[in-house]
């Protein structure tokens, strides 16, 4: 548990409404997503952020998971210039063009038949786990698909918080 604030976790908090919502807007696309953790501000540890997080995810809507899911690049195609998406999907960079192409066309049909990206918490992840994932998500229901790509949401975004509570002014 972290007792203490951190100096990124102070710096976020005393941020204006305005700058912390940009901040937050970079951790996760969702806008409700977004006003429920500004609501919660000052967070005194970083576990009360992790916790507001998750608490905040469990509350949107499918139309709010959409918002959130659209902010992310497809799985094998980082937004080009964005450092976030890049580190996120590290586990691609050595990947074959066959893995890219397979992934593509994988990536394709998912958004077919889900209608948004397929989403996982790509950190640390491998070309190979991602294709696999896909081909075993692909037969989940609109229902499950949408249970499972919260629950990556909510990976994703403490990864994300993590990094913004440990940047001190200035980093």
């Amino acid at each position: 548990m972290t007792s203490s604030p951190t100096p990124g976790l102070t710096r976020f908090n005393a941020l204006d409404d305005s700058a912390a919502s940009a901040e937050l807007h970079e951790v996760c696309a969702s806008s409700a997503w977004g006003s429920k953790m500004l609501a919660q501000r000052p967070f005194a540890t970083a576990d009360a952020l992790y916790a507001a997080n998750e608490a905040a995810m469990a509350e949107l809507t499918a139309d709010d998971l959409g918002e959130a899911m659209g902010g992310h690049a497809p799985i094998g195609r980082p937004k080009p210039g964005d450092p976030t998406s890049a580190r996120e999907q590290r586990g691609m960079a050595g990947a074959s063009e066959e893995l890219k192409n397979e992934l593509l066309e994988l990536n394709l049909a998912y958004q077919e038949k889900f209608g948004h990206v397929f989403l996982i918490c790509a950190t640390g992840a491998t070309g190979e786990f991602m294709r696999d994932a896909v081909k075993v998500r692909i037969d989940n229901s609109a229902e499950q698909e949408r249970e499972i790509a919260r629950g990556e949401l909510v990976k994703i975004n403490r990864i994300r918080l993590t990094r913004l509570v440990e940047l001190a002014e200035g980093e």
